[in-house]
């Protein structure tokens, strides 16, 4: 992307060219990396009155496309009146599902909606590297849903994949895996947000492996990322994409509650902007919002400053930034430099920012979530090796 592309997107655009809508904190699965905290979900979720009339403020807006997620998105009661509400007005509907819900009859609903991607989740190419990160059972329910939409026709289904360091080695047999079903790969950068932030330095690929899906991602151009690893183009040849953080510029995310953060991996007080029922709704904090108004204007510190690939990954993810207790305008934690090594290595003992709610099934019990997360190598490092 130009300079000059970048300079216009950097002040900020009329609308969000996408963002990420998480309608549920509702969760049946209860992953190690959720970015949301999502288990149980909060009486005070916006309800189908509210949704269908955001959906329509969108629409006049001139939103491209939603992400959704939650939580679980389909276990709302009114998650397809969501949809159909939607789609009926043209405005894209990208959603991301654990599966378990997707039954035949589900999928054949779906298959015959207009303006709807589908996207998968699974982190691992077989059930034993998935199952330990996403729960036991969630590998085969995956591919359950995959076989039924693939059987009802479905177009536009994503695998989803957060890369970690045990499946960054099964990258070709996800590949394989997606197309079994008629789908398309779709990886993304694991963040260390939510509960991500408890097991990050335990998931995160190593920097020879960053190397290596830097050039697995060049050589395969027709994988999605979602603009995840612009942080890995000082490598060489830039990605496809923005290769900038588009944080409060171009996305946003607005959790369940309504309340609208500027990036939707960072869900945190600090980036709070306001809420969707707030007067002047959220029009008035996408055109007005000081916390967006200030990532507009920031500009890099310290070794970003004065880098002489600054432009190639504009500093990287804010939110790793973040949430690993760095300096948001500084060196990305997995700079491909090393720039974030040392800062790193100073904060690494510090207790990391924690998400402003968390509504994880197990937040009443952190020594039995910390034995899960701790047994990650222990359960699958010896299978990724071979």
């Amino acid at each position: 992307m130009s300079l000059r592309i970048k300079e216009y997107l950097r002040e900020g655009l009329s609308a969000p060219i996408c963002l990420t809508w998480e309608l549920t904190y509702r969760c049946n699965l209860a992953c190690v990396h959720c970015l949301s905290n999502s288990g149980n979900a909060d009486p005070a979720e916006l309800g189908t009155e509210q949704i269908m009339n955001l959906v329509d403020e969108l629409v006049s807006m001139g939103v491209f496309y939603v992400n959704v997620g939650g939580g679980e998105p389909t276990l709302r009661p009114d998650f397809f009146e969501f949809l159909e509400h939607a789609t009926a007005q043209r405005l894209g509907i990208k959603f991301s599902t654990n599966g378990t819900t997707i039954n035949k009859k589900r999928a054949q609903r779906l298959a015959g909606m207009s303006y709807l991607d589908v996207q998968v989740s699974i982190d691992g190419a077989d059930q034993r590297t998935n199952d330990v990160v996403r729960g036991r059972g969630s590998f085969s329910a995956a591919l359950r849903a995959l076989a039924n939409l693939a059987e009802a026709g479905m177009n536009n289904v994503k695998v989803s994949v957060v890369a970690t360091r045990f499946n960054l080695e099964q990258l070709d047999t996800l590949e394989a895996l997606a197309a079994r079903y008629g789908a398309t790969l779709r990886i993304t950068r694991l963040r260390p947000s939510g509960r991500g932030v408890r097991s990050w330095h335990r998931l995160r690929p190593t920097r020879e492996q960053l190397r290596e899906l830097h050039r697995w991602l060049l050589e395969h151009p027709h994988v999605s990322t979602g603009d995840s690893f612009f942080h890995l183009s000082p490598f060489g040849e830039q990605l496809d994409g923005l290769n900038m953080c588009g944080a409060g510029r171009v996305v946003c995310l607005i959790d369940p509650l309504g309340d609208v953060y500027a990036c939707p991996f960072a869900i945190h007080e600090q980036f709070r902007a306001g809420n969707v029922t707030d007067i002047g709704g959220f029009r008035r904090i996408w055109d007005s919002s000081l916390v967006f108004d200030s990532l507009r204007h920031a500009t890099p510190t310290g070794s970003c400053s004065s880098c002489s690939v600054f432009n190639n990954c504009e500093s990287g993810c804010m939110a790793a930034k973040f949430f690993t207790g760095l300096d948001t305008t500084g060196p990305d934690p997995e700079c491909v430099l090393g720039h974030g090594d040392s800062p790193l290595a100073e904060v690494e003992r510090m207790i990391p920012p924690a998400a402003s709610l968390d509504h994880s099934r197990h937040s009443s019990n952190p020594i039995e979530q910390q034995r899960t997360i701790s047994a990650i190598p222990v359960s699958i490092s010896t299978h990724c090796a071979s």
